[in-house]
């Protein structure tokens, strides 16, 4: 399995929209939150093409990310995989290279989760801990590992 990252741009915000709303849609089904113009208004609404990747496996476009550094910690904003290629590591693999850019920096990493959604066992599963909880979703964390270089 080959994964690379590719630059968004302005013009795929509706291919990114529709790749969050294929992701979530059965998690949002599940809590009676589906509603895909309220996912297309919500993503669009902080979308910024220099911060967010395809993520691409073997050359297809499988999902993507997106990274918001902030001063102390990055904020992992968004990571989708296609329900089509899910389980097979791709999620895996791409948080693996986020992990190896943050522990370079000694940056931890947020996120947030949908309550009741898949996420949280992968999140989990992958060393982030549970910090906070909200209305509808779940916020995480992880911490920077030491490198061996470092220690």
């Amino acid at each position: 399995m080959n994964i690379a990252f590719s630059d968004t741009t302005e013009s795929d915000a509706d291919i990114l929209v529709a790749i969050r709303i294929a992701a979530m849609r059965e998690s949002l089904e599940r809590i009676s939150r589906f509603d895909p113009q309220r996912a297309r208004e919500r993503f669009l609404a902080s979308f910024d093409p220099a911060r967010c990747r395809f993520i691409e496996v073997d050359g297809v476009r499988s999902g993507f990310i997106l990274i918001r550094p902030q001063a102390d910690y990055w904020l992992l904003d968004h990571l989708y995989v296609l329900p089509a290629h899910q389980g097979k590591g791709i999620g895996a693999a791409v948080l693996r290279d986020v992990f190896a850019n943050a522990d370079a920096q000694r940056m931890p990493i947020r996120l947030g989760a949908l309550r009741g959604s898949d996420s949280n066992r992968f999140y989990q599963r992958y060393g982030f801990v549970k910090t906070d909880e909200g209305e509808w979703d779940i916020y995480y964390v992880r911490q920077p590992i030491e490198t061996q270089e470092e220690s």
